[in-house]
């Protein structure tokens, strides 16, 4: 077995669980903290000053969160297909 079979492509080794898997897991959380902070804020928090902050934090860090995923991501295509390895 070679590194580039060990890392595979597309949907297979190492590469193929990161894509098919991980990520999109990872995705889904933190759109369901973007989402959850977002109902917080305008619909169950909407007397206390207190919890509409901690709401906004949970906006905040579920943007953050996406928009540092979707960089990660870009790096790692950028790599692979520097590399030559397909995703």
């Amino acid at each position: 077995m070679t590194f580039k079979d060990f890392i595979g492509s597309g949907t297979t080794g190492i590469v193929g669980i990161l894509n098919t898997v991980v990520v999109p897991i990872i995705f889904a959380l933190a759109f369901v903290a973007f989402v959850l902070g977002v109902v917080k804020y305008f619909f169950l928090t909407t007397d206390n000053e207190g919890d509409r902050a901690a709401a906004r934090k949970f906006v905040l860090w579920g943007i953050l969160g996406m928009a540092l995923l979707f960089s990660v991501w870009g790096v790692v295509n950028i790599l692979l297909s520097t590399l030559g390895i397909t995703p």
